[in-house]
């Protein structure tokens, strides 16, 4: 949660000091926001809040360097992306703690998320698009090419600010684009200090970086000169941007929320496998777009798995991000700890009961304990909606038939999984489940090379593998008759 300068909490410590990056060069603001550490519910640090204005310097930076960038050849554009990832890995401590800070989570975490999305960026380099020919005859000549689409406007979530700007900076500029990147306005650290590292990277102006509020998105989505958004975060944020873009037909990739169902097979082991599916559901605090939200699990094994969780989340260490060995940290900010506590609340209104609580550390931090229901109605707003944190209800099923139509009754289609020891028969039933990734014995499971994206109202289009690299292009068509032309 940030606030504007004036505010009545005025940060404790501010050591941080970091800019905007537009075309090339470090850029201050006139206004700051102030940035919130999740642990204490503290401002603790101040960022530049861009201009509508510098936005306008942004967008022209970005247009006038793609003159020239999209006409790099691939593989110069790759070995600059590699020289970026290496400078990146070098300031690896200073961006976890970054990372740490901001979002909330512990250090060790912080760091893996750094390190994954450098492991993304790495394989992106990895991969190529290249001309396709379609018809070369004696009398015609097809070649397609993919080129680049112009001046793009990134927009991140705060759940994994270095990994999802990793995310659209490296297929942005492999492709030959150029970038305006807005981090979310809770965790702008991470992204401005990596935007810095590309002032001595990439020629001026190809990656632009901004932070500010809801106003700056606003104007990115609709501006003229932006020729694609790729955004990360919310289903209703992701439709607003649609309707915003509808005016230029601008391209898309929205990567949205889900509501990721999981079933449970009869066969499936509880001593090898639940402590699997538990971080299944409560990896970076059930922070995670495509993780498990809602467990479906048949009737022998619904008391024994709920017994299991309960004592797997007894264990966990919950802390701030500088606390020794601490596995889950608080919820990121504000707003989304009164999400949960609202659909737990109904839950609990509507007759639910806990079986499982745990303890959080006291203080004005966004802390919210480990919450387990059984036995909730199919209706059960902690069911039917996103939680988005660490609330969980275990589903009691008879027949896997019945579980496959509840995991389909969705709005939602991001991720989905099936958990049981027999592959093929765990395999039959994913392939029944309507998402855009669906795994086995595992929630989620991602890689460079790897599409991901969902189906219905979790988004449009894909991340990641040469799909995903398409995403940032336009289909180009060399049509040639061959042969005499008199």
């Amino acid at each position: 949660m940030n606030t504007r300068a004036g505010s009545k909490t005025k940060p404790k410590d501010l050591p941080i000091k970091l800019s905007l990056t537009i075309g090339g060069r470090s850029v201050a603001a006139e206004n700051i926001l102030h940035v919130t550490d999740p642990a204490t519910g503290v401002p603790f640090a101040e960022v530049p809040e861009a201009t509508r204005a510098q936005l306008e310097a942004a967008v022209s930076a970005a247009e006038e360097a793609f003159r020239d960038w999209r006409l790099r050849p691939w593989a110069e554009r790759r070995d600059l992306l590699l020289k970026y990832c290496d400078a990146v890995a070098a300031d690896i401590d200073g961006l976890a703690e970054l990372v740490a800070r901001e979002a909330g989570k512990p250090l060790a975490k912080a760091t893996a998320e750094v390190n994954g999305g450098l492991f993304f960026a790495r394989g992106f380099a990895n991969l190529e698009l290249k001309s396709e020919i379609l018809r070369d005859s004696e009398t015609q000549f097809v070649r397609v090419e993919k080129r680049p689409i112009g001046v793009v406007a990134a927009i991140t979530a705060w759940n994994y600010p270095a990994l999802l700007a990793l995310w659209k900076i490296a297929p942005a500029v492999l492709t030959g684009n150029t970038l305006v990147l807005k981090p979310a306005p809770s965790t702008p650290l991470a992204t401005l200090r990596l935007g810095e590292i590309t002032q001595r990277i990439f020629p001026a102006g190809v990656v632009n970086v901004l932070s500010g509020g809801d106003d700056l998105g606003r104007w990115m989505t609709s501006h003229p000169k932006i020729a694609k958004i790729a955004f990360t975060g919310s289903v209703a944020t992701g439709k607003a941007i649609m309707a915003s873009a509808a005016p230029t037909l601008k391209r898309l990739t929205l990567e949205l929320g889900g509501n990721d169902a999981a079933i449970v097979l009869r066969d499936f082991d509880i001593e090898r496998q639940a402590e699997d599916l538990f971080w299944a559901g409560f990896a970076n605090n059930g922070q995670v777009c495509a993780c498990m939200k809602r467990t479906y699990v048949p009737d022998e094994l619904y008391d024994p798995l709920c017994k299991r969780f309960a004592k797997i989340a007894a264990s966990v260490k919950i802390g701030a991000w500088n606390v020794p060995n601490v596995q889950i940290g608080p919820l990121q900010n504000r707003e989304q700890y009164n999400r949960v506590a609202e659909l737990v609340d109904d839950a609990i209104g509507g007759g639910g009961v806990p079986f499982f609580r745990s303890d959080v550390p006291d203080g004005s931090g966004f802390f919210y304990p480990i919450t387990l229901f059984r036995d909730l109605p199919d209706d059960a707003r902690l069911i039917t909606e996103e939680q988005f944190g660490p609330a969980l209800a275990l589903i009691r099923y008879s027949d896997v038939d019945e579980a496959v139509r509840k995991a389909n009754d969705s709005p939602y289609g991001l991720g989905a999984s099936v958990w049981g020891r027999d592959i093929d028969k765990a395999l039959e039933v994913a392939d029944r489940l309507e998402a855009g990734s669906v795994f086995v014995n595992q929630h989620p499971s991602m890689g460079p090379e790897i599409p991901y994206g969902g189906v219905r109202q979790s988004g449009i289009g894909v991340e990641c593998g040469i799909e995903g690299l398409a995403e940032y292009t336009n289909t180009v068509v060399f049509n040639v008759k061959k042969g005499s032309t008199t």
